[in-house]
């Protein structure tokens, strides 16, 4: 698995949510979606666990977080999303066996449905989760291809999508999971865990 994580910083991370809780508020709520990941990941027991940082894994964050052993610390480096996304993916993928790219942003990307994913691979090429924005949280692969992360409109509602029809262009068998929510907008909030909300 491979986490790609914004450090939790004031002014940084979760910008889109600054106007509902103000820059340290929604910084917190990054840092609890981040560390809920992480446990979530180790829980799922599906393999190595990767955390591909912005910025770079020096930054005094990164330095200070506490990690299990077992994840490992990288850098995501330059480009846009879907460069970075394809270095990790082809650096993971060198080592053998699949790969599971999740982000921190969706509380309902559980252990369970982590094992889920991970099995649903083993019978398919590719596995997604998409995401009710239109992107997606989960995109697990027994093949990297280019083709999955070149010219694809991040951000946008189309990203799934494009996804879709980039794997069938590589002619790669894909399941298409249940549709999850990322937190990245106000109008998000209400699909928190329960008891979240509370000092935000």
């Amino acid at each position: 698995m491979i986490v790609f994580a914004k450090a939790p910083l004031p002014g940084y991370a979760k910008t889109r949510l600054v106007p509902a809780l103000g820059e340290e508020s929604a910084a917190a709520l990054a840092e609890r979606m981040l560390k809920y990941t992480l446990q979530q990941c180790l829980q799922a027991e599906v393999g190595s666990i990767e955390l591909c940082v912005a910025p770079h894994r020096e930054h005094e964050y990164w330095q200070s977080l506490a990690l299990p052993e077992i994840v490992a610390l990288s850098s995501q480096g330059e480009g846009d999303l879907g460069e970075r996304l394809w270095r990790a993916a082809r650096r993971a993928q060198v080592t053998g066996g699949s790969v599971l790219l999740i982000g921190t942003d969706c509380p309902q990307l559980t252990a369970e449905r982590l094992r889920a994913a991970a099995s649903a691979l083993q019978k398919s090429d590719a596995v997604i989760h998409p995401t009710r924005d239109g992107g997606y949280a989960l995109l697990g692969l027994n093949r990297v291809e280019s083709a999955l992360f070149e010219d694809i409109s991040w951000s946008t509602e189309v990203v799934a999508q494009q996804t879709r029809e980039r794997l069938d262009m590589c002619n790669m068998r894909c399941d298409w999971l249940e549709t999850l929510v990322d937190i990245d907008e106000p109008r998000d909030l209400e699909f928190l865990p329960r008891g979240w909300e509370a000092g935000l």
